[in-house]
C-alpha cells in the first residue's frame, strides 16, 4: 500500500511514507544523544587538524580506486523547511546517486575507513522519527546533511553571525577544495556510485564557490510561501529550544553537525547585511519572532535572486523549484528537475511523484496582525519569486 505525502512530512521528505515496520514514535528519544557518540564527535570536532590530516592519509591510501572527477555534483540549498528534504530523498533514491547519511557522523573526515569498520556492525533498523517531529521517519542509511563538519573545520568563521559568510568565486582556500574533492570521490566509491548530491542550507551563501571548485554543478534551491515557512520556522524552533532545554547533549549535537537554524544556539546566514543581521537578532531576543523570521526570509531570498541575476553562468546552472509547484504537478516537476540535474529518468523517482500532494490540513495559526507582518517584511522577495499576500501563491 502506498501511502500519500501530505502536510508537515510532505513539506520535507517521502521518507514518513514507507508501510514498513516503524518504531514506536517518541520525540524525546530524538534528543537524546547516545553517550558514545557525544564523547566520539567531540573528540574529532576539538581536533580538527588531526582528522585533517587523516582525512588526506585516507585519500592517498585509496587513490588509485577512487573516481577520476567529481561529475556534475548536484547542490540543494535553501533556507530550512523550504522543502529540501524532499528533494535530497527524491534523488537520493536515484540509481546513479551517493549521498551522506545520518551512518556518517561523526567520522565525515575518513569516510572510506568509517564505512569499512562498521559495515558488519549495519544492522536493518527500524525507522525512527527524526527530531523535527514531522512524521519524517528515518534510518543510519537516510540521506542526511552532513557535509557542514568540513566546512567549519576548514572556515572557522563559517557560522560567525558578526561576519560575512560569502564564500564566491574570489574566495580561495586550497586546502579544503582539495580535501573537499578528495572527500566527495571517496564517498561515491563507498557508496558506489556516479553523481553525487548535497543538502546544505548553508551553502545558500557558498553557491559561487561551489561553482568555482565545480564548474560543471547544477544548483538546486527550494524556495516557499512565506507564510507557511515561517510558521514551520517557528514550530520548529520551538520544539529544539525544549528539546535542547532538557537534552544538553542534544545542543552539542547540534553545534557539531553545523546545524544553527533552530534552537539554543540560532544563528542567522550573514550575507554582508550586518544591519539586517542585527536587526534580526534583536528582533528575536525581543520575542517578535514572526518579525525576525520574515525580515530573515525576505534578506536571505531577496540577496539569492539577486546573485543569480548578476551571475550568468550561476544563473544557467540554478533551477528554483518552488514547494507548492511540487505539490500542484509532482510528476513534472521531478521530470524536470531530473533534466536539470542531467540525470536520466528513474523509475525510483517517478514513484514519489504518486505520493506527493499539497497539505490537506496543516494551517498556520497567525493572527490578522501577524499576516500583515509578514506580507509586509516579505514583500520584496515574495514579488521576485511569484507570491502574492494570501496564504497560497499568486496565480502564475
Amino acid at each position: 500500500m502506498t501511502t500519500t505525502i501530505q502536510a508537515e512530512s510532505a513539506l520535507e521528505s517521502g521518507a514518513a511514507t514507507t508501510s514498513a515496520p516503524k518504531a514506536p514514535v517518541n520525540i524525546d528519544d530524538s534528543f537524546q544523544v547516545p553517550w558514545n557518540v557525544h564523547c566520539l564527535s567531540g573528540l574529532v570536532s576539538r581536533i580538527p587538524g588531526l582528522w585533517k590530516f587523516l582525512g588526506n592519509l585516507e585519500s592517498n591510501s585509496f587513490q588509485d580506486q577512487l573516481p577520476k572527477h567529481v561529475e556534475r555534483p548536484v547542490f540543494i540549498s535553501g533556507i530550512a523547511r523550504s522543502g529540501s528534504t524532499i528533494l535530497l530523498e527524491v534523488l537520493a533514491a536515484h540509481r546513479d546517486v551517493g549521498t551522506h547519511q545520518y551512518r556518517d557522523f561523526p567520522m565525515l573526515y575518513t569516510p572510506v575507513w568509517w564505512s569499512q569498520a562498521t559495515e558488519k556492525q549495519t544492522r536493518r533498523s527500524l525507522p525512527v522519527e527524526r527530531a523535527h517531529g514531522d512524521g519524517i521517519l528515518v534510518t543510519p542509511e537516510s540521506p542526511e546533511a552532513m557535509e557542514e563538519v568540513l566546512w567549519m573545520g576548514f572556515f572557522p568563521d563559517a557560522h560567525n553571525s558578526q561576519r560575512s559568510q560569502i564564500l564566491d568565486q574570489d574566495t580561495s582556500n586550497p586546502p579544503f577544495e582539495q580535501f573537499y574533492g578528495d572527500h566527495v570521490r571517496k564517498l561515491l566509491y563507498v557508496r558506489k556510485r556516479t553523481r553525487y548530491v548535497s543538502k546544505g542550507n548553508y551553502n545558500f551563501s557558498r553557491l559561487a564557490y561551489l561553482q568555482k571548485i565545480f564548474p560543471d554543478a547544477r544548483f538546486v534551491v527550494p524556495v516557499r510561501h512565506p507564510v507557511q515557512h515561517i510558521a514551520s520556522l517557528m514550530k520548529q524552533h520551538r520544539l529544539f529550544t525544549e528539546g535542547e532545554e532538557r537534552y544538553p547533549r542534544a545542543l552539542a549535537h547540534m553545534q557539531r553537525v553545523g546545524h544553527f537554524e533552530f534552537g539554543l544556539d540560532r544563528r542567522p546566514i550573514h550575507i554582508g547585511n550586518p544591519d539586517t543581521i542585527h536587526r534580526i537578532l534583536d528582533l528575536w531576543n525581543s520575542g517578535e519572532e514572526v518579525r525576525g523570521w520574515a525580515c530573515y526570509w525576505n534578506a536571505l531570498y531577496e540577496w539569492v535572486w539577486k546573485q543569480l541575476q548578476e551571475n550568468d553562468t550561476l544563473r544557467a546552472a540554478t533551477q528554483v523549484i518552488r514547494y507548492e509547484d511540487l505539490c500542484d504537478a509532482p510528476h513534472r516537476r521531478l521530470a524536470q528537475l531530473l533534466t536539470h540535474c542531467e540525470l536520466p529518468e528513474d523509475k525510483n523517482v517517478a514513484a514519489f511523484a504518486d505520493r506527493i500532494q499539497a497539505p490537506s490540513y496543516y494551517k498556520p495559526r497567525f493572527s490578522e496582525r501577524e499576516l500583515e507582518v509578514i506580507a509586509e517584511e516579505t514583500a520584496p522577495a515574495s514579488r521576485l519569486f511569484g507570491y502574492g499576500r494570501g496564504n497560497r501563491p499568486a496565480a502564475e
